[in-house]
């Protein structure tokens, strides 16, 4: 490697969360110290997700086939559908291990300012997996924040007295986001669901 090969991958590496210019740099150190180890099988692991990495049609999932492990999964065709915000919440809730229904990705809140409406969300695609899985329950399973709750406010109009709605429940700190919350706190969030 060339030092600008090395000062690229720094740069990269500082682009990712939670990493700065230092966290990179050290990062970068590690791995090239443990090539045979950790960088190239690192390099591999990222090249084979970056041509097989793919949305699930059906509720915007990450995965490597057309409609996730979750969809396809028939035990979990339980009528429940749980509606988040962005993947990392998906799977923030399936480290908690206690939801055994189905979910949906937003794509992101509502925001106003922003220019960002139901249109540019998967909202009507939520709508529509309401009345064709025949849903009995949606439940709001978005971050605490202001364009979180309008978001919620805003679907469950849209889905009032069609669905029984409810929300996440005691646990979510206002102003807090599903992905940095530990398992125990999503766990009695959800079970302690109320309805809107």
């Amino acid at each position: 490697m060339s030092n600008n090969e090395i000062e690229n991958l720094i740069e990269l590496m500082a682009k990712l969360p939670g990493l700065g210019p230092r966290s990179a740099r050290r990062a970068v150190l590690h791995l090239i110290r443990k090539r045979a180890l950790l960088l190239t099988p690192l390099s591999d692991a990222m090249q084979a997700v970056a041509v097989t990495a793919r949305e699930c049609l059906n509720c915007g999932n990450v995965g490597t086939t057309e409609i996730c492990d979750i969809c396809s999964n028939e035990k979990r065709a339980t009528g429940e559908l749980c509606v988040v915000e962005d993947v990392s919440d998906l799977w923030a809730m399936e480290r908690a291990n206690v939801f055994r229904g189905r979910y949906h990705v937003l794509g992101g809140t509502l925001s106003p300012l922003d220019g960002v409406g139901p249109e540019d969300l998967s909202i009507p695609r939520l709508l529509d997996r309401v009345e064709s899985e025949h849903i009995s329950e949606v439940i709001l399973a978005l971050n605490a924040t202001v364009d979180g709750q309008t978001t919620a406010h805003y679907i469950a109009d849209q889905l009032e007295e069609r669905v029984r709605l409810t929300s996440l429940a005691q646990g979510v700190p206002i102003g807090g986001e599903l992905d940095y919350l530990d398992e125990g706190t999503i766990g009695a969030a959800l079970t302690a669901r109320k309805a809107l």
